[in-house]
């Protein structure tokens, strides 16, 4: 490999942690650099990496084999072969531990684009598929839909993106844009909609492909681990709490990762937050206190003034009744989860007083447009807890029994080893 080409390999990588051995192929008018130990793939143009005129043609050792190269198909060169193959845990079925297997990196398809995932977050929604409470969900499945990544490649008809450009995959990934749901801009409701580590392959894996029209484009800082939990637990929060209208006194209850980042938007705009946990969780109570929460207590406790609206994100069905009690007269009640237990019957006089209750499902891409433009102008502190892709089980299970604050997220380059806390 010639010093140029050397050069240019390293500097394509450095946003990658550790050492890596790689080759240069060309493809499709493209450099493309491509690791021969690990699924690492990148590409560049030729003509801005002065390679124009070598179309075509391997650029290793002086090999002229003029064999078109691509990311995703086994590659034949003297007389080695090696397998582009990836690492991702997978659901077999509900009910069961994640399995890790090796698979073949995906190929983009018409309007995708391949991404190297740098981090993935840990989602509730990600356990409720888990413990078997989402229906019909596609099996085997790559769970994860707060993606972190890379561009690596492009699908045919896609603009806009630049290789090695940072790009975030969130929950919803695709819609049919001709429903009445999609035609007046509620596309979060349309009925053949697709979900992101759901029905289409998630961001538990080295590399995942998505619909470049549901992707959004994101900073290089902060760190991928800060940024994933933006991408369900920040977007809902956000959605839920435009559905809580101008509320000055909310009520949130259940203080995990949508919580804390929804409590410092709603303080942003000068709402008074009260933080209602499980009874006895001194220590999350603690937690919202300190990003500005004006009083924090247990759900069976009576906040110290009535809301104007409540945001319930724990999925216990038996905290709506509860929050309706608590309930100024035209309030709301807003429920953010995918999934809650059933709701115990309550008096109407709760109800009573033009109270409403509403749920939040998925998101619009407008509402990520209008949330990473906030985050933009004022970020958002996040607090994460890092596991390696093979501790994903370990951090479902901590997420199940909430022996942590803020987020868990998987890093694909972290060492296995404790979830640790990323500053």
């Amino acid at each position: 490999m010639s010093s140029e080409t050397e050069l240019l390999v390293r500097e394509i990588y450095l946003y990658r942690v550790g050492v890596f051995r790689k080759t240069a192929f060309e493809f499709n008018d493209d450099l493309v650099i491509a690791d021969l130990l690990y699924p690492e793939v990148t590409r560049i143009g030729l003509k801005t990496a002065g390679f124009a005129g070598t179309r075509r043609r391997c650029l290793d050792q002086g090999c002229h084999c003029n064999t078109p190269m691509t990311p995703s198909r086994t590659l034949r060169r003297k007389g080695r072969e090696m397998s582009h193959t990836m690492r991702a845990m997978v659901l077999d079925r509900p009910g069961t531990r994640l399995r890790l297997v090796h698979r073949a990196v995906p190929a983009p398809g018409a309007g995708q684009i391949l991404i190297a995932v740098e981090a993935c977050g840990v989602c509730r929604t990600d356990l409720h598929l888990v413990d078997g409470e989402l229906p019909d969900p596609v099996l085997p499945m790559i769970p994860g839909h707060e993606i972190v990544g890379r561009v690596v490649a492009l699908g045919a008809g896609v603009p806009g993106w630049q290789a090695s450009q940072r790009v975030g995959v969130p929950w919803l990934g695709w819609t049919c844009g001709h429903c009445r749901f999609c035609r007046a801009g509620r596309e979060n409701l349309c009925e053949q909609a697709r979900f992101t580590g759901y029905q289409i392959p998630g961001g538990y894996a080295q590399y995942t492909v998505a619909d470049a029209r549901y992707c959004f484009a994101l900073p290089e800082e902060p760190a991928p681990e800060h940024l994933a939990p933006l991408l369900c637990a920040g977007l809902i929060g956000y959605r839920a709490l435009r559905m809580a209208g101008d509320a000055q006194r909310l009520g949130v209850y259940g203080f995990g990762a949508a919580a804390h980042l929804i409590t410092q938007v709603a303080r942003r705009q000068g709402r008074e937050v009260f933080a209602l946990t499980r009874p006895g969780d001194a220590e999350s109570q603690a937690f919202a206190r300190r990003l500005g929460a004006a009083w924090a207590g247990g759900s069976d406790e009576t906040p110290p003034e009535t809301l104007d609206a409540a945001l319930i994100f724990a999925p216990a069905g038996a905290l709506v009744p509860a929050a309706l009690r608590h309930l100024d007269r035209g309030g709301c009640v807003v429920c953010a989860g995918i999934h809650m237990s059933d709701i115990p019957s309550f008096p109407y006089a709760w109800l009573w007083g033009e109270r409403s209750l509403r749920s939040v499902a998925n998101l619009t891409r407008r509402d990520g447009d209008e949330f990473f433009e906030l985050v933009r102008q004022a970020p958002l502190q996040t607090e994460v807890h890092v596991f390696a892709l093979e501790q994903a089980n370990e951090a479902l299970d901590q997420l199940r029994c909430g022996a942590f604050q803020g987020a868990a997220v998987l890093r694909m380059d972290a060492p296995v080893g404790r979830g640790r806390v990323s500053p």
